[in-house]
Protein backbone atom coordinates (compact mmCIF):
# COMPACT_ATOMS: atom_id res chain seq x y z
CA UNK A 1 0.00 0.00 0.00
CA UNK A 2 2.76 2.28 1.17
CA UNK A 3 4.36 1.85 -2.91
CA UNK A 4 1.00 2.39 -4.29
CA UNK A 5 0.95 5.64 -2.34
CA UNK A 6 4.15 6.72 -3.43
CA UNK A 7 3.32 5.99 -7.05
CA UNK A 8 0.55 8.05 -6.70
CA UNK A 9 2.34 10.67 -5.49
CA UNK A 10 4.82 11.10 -7.93
CA UNK A 11 2.86 11.07 -10.76
CA UNK A 12 1.08 14.03 -8.91
CA UNK A 13 4.14 15.66 -8.20
CA UNK A 14 5.32 15.66 -11.78
CA UNK A 15 2.35 16.95 -12.87
CA UNK A 16 2.30 19.73 -10.34
CA UNK A 17 6.02 20.25 -11.29
CA UNK A 18 5.47 20.43 -14.78
CA UNK A 19 2.42 22.85 -14.13
CA UNK A 20 3.31 25.29 -11.48
CA UNK A 21 7.47 24.60 -11.25
CA UNK A 22 8.72 25.75 -7.71
CA UNK A 23 4.90 26.96 -6.61
CA UNK A 24 3.98 23.34 -6.92
CA UNK A 25 7.08 22.52 -4.44
CA UNK A 26 5.56 25.12 -1.80
CA UNK A 27 1.88 23.66 -2.35
CA UNK A 28 2.96 20.09 -2.03
CA UNK A 29 5.07 20.78 1.24
CA UNK A 30 2.02 22.78 2.38
CA UNK A 31 0.26 19.65 2.55
CA UNK A 32 2.46 17.80 3.93
CA UNK A 33 3.56 19.54 6.92
CA UNK A 34 -0.30 20.06 7.43
CA UNK A 35 -1.42 16.03 7.06
CA UNK A 36 2.44 14.31 7.64
CA UNK A 37 1.04 12.11 4.46
CA UNK A 38 3.33 12.98 1.40
CA UNK A 39 6.55 12.10 2.17
CA UNK A 40 9.11 15.11 2.16
CA UNK A 41 11.84 13.30 0.45
CA UNK A 42 9.94 11.85 -2.72
CA UNK A 43 8.61 15.63 -2.93
CA UNK A 44 11.71 17.57 -2.46
CA UNK A 45 14.43 14.55 -4.18
CA UNK A 46 12.05 14.77 -7.02
CA UNK A 47 12.03 18.31 -7.47
CA UNK A 48 16.17 19.08 -6.90
CA UNK A 49 16.75 16.11 -9.84
CA UNK A 50 13.47 17.61 -12.45
CA UNK A 51 14.01 21.23 -11.38
CA UNK A 52 17.51 21.88 -11.49
CA UNK A 53 19.70 18.91 -12.60
CA UNK A 54 17.55 18.10 -15.73
CA UNK A 55 17.19 21.89 -16.55
CA UNK A 56 20.98 22.04 -15.75
CA UNK A 57 20.57 25.67 -13.65
CA UNK A 58 23.15 26.49 -11.65
CA UNK A 59 24.09 24.93 -7.92
CA UNK A 60 22.66 28.18 -6.46
CA UNK A 61 19.01 27.15 -7.15
CA UNK A 62 18.95 25.27 -4.78
CA UNK A 63 19.23 27.73 -2.00
CA UNK A 64 16.18 29.38 -4.09
CA UNK A 65 14.09 25.93 -4.03
CA UNK A 66 14.86 25.76 -0.34
CA UNK A 67 13.06 28.94 0.12
CA UNK A 68 9.79 28.03 -1.70
CA UNK A 69 9.75 24.73 0.30
CA UNK A 70 10.26 26.14 3.38
CA UNK A 71 7.99 28.48 3.21
CA UNK A 72 5.20 25.82 1.95
CA UNK A 73 6.61 23.58 5.39
CA UNK A 74 5.76 26.57 7.43
CA UNK A 75 2.46 28.17 6.24
CA UNK A 76 1.59 23.97 6.47
CA UNK A 77 3.04 23.16 9.94
CA UNK A 78 1.50 26.62 10.83
CA UNK A 79 -2.52 25.02 10.17
CA UNK A 80 -1.68 22.20 12.22
CA UNK A 81 -0.32 24.40 15.24
CA UNK A 82 -3.58 26.44 14.93
CA UNK A 83 -5.68 23.37 15.36
CA UNK A 84 -3.83 22.20 18.03
CA UNK A 85 -4.06 25.18 19.77
CA UNK A 86 -7.59 26.76 19.19
CA UNK A 87 -9.16 22.49 19.40
CA UNK A 88 -7.20 21.14 22.16
CA UNK A 89 -6.35 17.07 22.26
CA UNK A 90 -10.13 16.60 22.13
CA UNK A 91 -9.86 17.77 18.13
CA UNK A 92 -6.07 16.90 17.71
CA UNK A 93 -7.65 13.26 18.37
CA UNK A 94 -10.22 13.17 15.69
CA UNK A 95 -7.62 14.68 13.13
CA UNK A 96 -4.88 12.02 13.85
CA UNK A 97 -7.99 9.45 13.11
CA UNK A 98 -8.24 11.38 10.04
CA UNK A 99 -5.05 11.15 8.36
CA UNK A 100 -4.20 8.15 10.40
CA UNK A 101 -1.75 8.86 12.70
CA UNK A 102 -1.27 6.70 15.49
CA UNK A 103 -2.17 8.97 19.05
CA UNK A 104 0.71 7.43 20.90
CA UNK A 105 3.19 8.77 18.62
CA UNK A 106 1.13 12.29 19.16
CA UNK A 107 1.41 11.42 23.11
CA UNK A 108 5.55 10.62 22.39
CA UNK A 109 6.48 14.23 20.79
CA UNK A 110 4.00 15.86 23.53
CA UNK A 111 6.24 14.57 26.26
CA UNK A 112 9.59 15.68 24.62
CA UNK A 113 8.59 18.75 24.16
CA UNK A 114 7.46 19.16 27.83
CA UNK A 115 10.76 18.19 28.54
CA UNK A 116 12.86 20.09 25.73
CA UNK A 117 10.89 23.17 25.35
CA UNK A 118 11.25 24.77 22.09
CA UNK A 119 14.74 24.03 21.02
CA UNK A 120 12.89 20.76 19.95
CA UNK A 121 10.62 22.40 17.66
CA UNK A 122 13.97 23.88 15.41
CA UNK A 123 15.56 20.67 15.87
CA UNK A 124 12.85 18.31 15.45
CA UNK A 125 12.02 20.10 12.05
CA UNK A 126 15.34 18.15 10.30
CA UNK A 127 14.26 14.60 12.45
CA UNK A 128 12.27 11.91 9.91
CA UNK A 129 9.35 11.05 11.85
CA UNK A 130 9.15 13.76 14.26
CA UNK A 131 8.96 17.10 11.47
CA UNK A 132 5.57 16.82 11.45
CA UNK A 133 4.57 15.81 14.57
CA UNK A 134 5.98 18.68 16.97
CA UNK A 135 3.37 21.33 15.30
CA UNK A 136 1.35 19.27 17.65
CA UNK A 137 2.44 19.40 21.08
CA UNK A 138 3.62 23.22 20.26
CA UNK A 139 -0.11 24.01 19.51
CA UNK A 140 -1.31 21.97 22.65
CA UNK A 141 1.16 24.06 24.83
CA UNK A 142 0.29 27.52 23.16
CA UNK A 143 3.94 28.24 22.56
CA UNK A 144 4.67 31.52 21.37
CA UNK A 145 3.37 31.57 17.04
CA UNK A 146 6.19 34.36 16.56
CA UNK A 147 8.82 32.14 18.08
CA UNK A 148 7.16 28.51 16.44
CA UNK A 149 7.22 30.17 13.20
CA UNK A 150 10.89 31.42 13.54
CA UNK A 151 12.18 28.19 14.71
CA UNK A 152 9.81 25.92 12.18
CA UNK A 153 11.09 28.00 9.26
CA UNK A 154 14.93 27.89 9.98
CA UNK A 155 14.65 24.12 10.73
CA UNK A 156 12.05 23.92 7.43
CA UNK A 157 14.74 25.78 5.58
CA UNK A 158 17.35 23.34 6.30
CA UNK A 159 15.78 20.41 5.87
CA UNK A 160 14.18 21.11 2.85
CA UNK A 161 17.88 22.46 1.16
CA UNK A 162 19.50 19.67 2.15
CA UNK A 163 16.85 17.15 0.56
CA UNK A 164 16.71 19.11 -2.97
CA UNK A 165 20.65 19.61 -3.04
CA UNK A 166 20.62 15.26 -2.75
CA UNK A 167 18.16 15.35 -5.80
CA UNK A 168 20.13 17.63 -7.47
CA UNK A 169 23.71 15.71 -6.63
CA UNK A 170 22.03 12.05 -7.51
CA UNK A 171 20.30 13.20 -10.31
CA UNK A 172 17.79 10.18 -11.72
CA UNK A 173 18.88 8.15 -8.60
CA UNK A 174 17.12 10.71 -6.10
CA UNK A 175 14.70 7.87 -5.32
CA UNK A 176 17.81 6.80 -2.88
CA UNK A 177 17.21 9.67 -0.50
CA UNK A 178 15.10 7.69 1.14
CA UNK A 179 16.85 4.38 1.14
CA UNK A 180 19.79 6.81 3.18
CA UNK A 181 17.81 8.66 5.68
CA UNK A 182 16.00 4.88 6.36
CA UNK A 183 20.10 4.24 6.67
CA UNK A 184 21.16 6.89 8.53
CA UNK A 185 18.09 8.16 11.06
CA UNK A 186 19.49 6.95 14.04
CA UNK A 187 22.64 8.61 14.04
CA UNK A 188 20.53 12.06 12.58
CA UNK A 189 18.44 11.35 16.39
CA UNK A 190 21.19 11.05 18.38
CA UNK A 191 22.97 14.61 16.72
CA UNK A 192 19.53 16.08 17.20
CA UNK A 193 19.12 14.76 20.75
CA UNK A 194 22.43 16.03 21.10
CA UNK A 195 21.82 19.80 19.99
CA UNK A 196 18.44 19.75 21.71
CA UNK A 197 20.25 18.98 24.93
CA UNK A 198 23.37 21.32 24.70
CA UNK A 199 19.94 24.12 24.35
CA UNK A 200 18.40 23.41 27.09
CA UNK A 201 21.49 22.87 29.25
CA UNK A 202 22.74 26.57 28.02
CA UNK A 203 19.50 28.11 28.69
CA UNK A 204 19.23 26.78 32.01
CA UNK A 205 22.97 28.07 32.58
CA UNK A 206 22.06 31.10 31.71
CA UNK A 207 18.53 31.73 33.65
CA UNK A 208 20.32 30.36 36.48
CA UNK A 209 23.19 33.26 36.29
CA UNK A 210 21.15 36.13 34.83
CA UNK A 211 21.60 39.38 37.12
CA UNK A 212 18.95 39.68 39.39
CA UNK A 213 17.54 43.65 39.53
CA UNK A 214 15.60 44.63 42.83
CA UNK A 215 13.32 47.18 42.98
CA UNK A 216 14.62 50.12 44.38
Amino acid sequence: MIDALETIILSAAQTIYDAWGWFGVAILLTFENATGITPSEIILGLAGWMLISEHQLPVSMIFIGGLYAAVGSTLGASITYWVARLGGRPLVDKFAHWVRIDPAHITRAENQFHRWGAGVVLVGRVMPGIRTLINIPAGLARMSFLTFLVATFIGAYVWCTLLIGAGYVLGHEWALISHYLKQYFPYLLAGGLAVIATYVLFTRRSLRFAPVRMDE
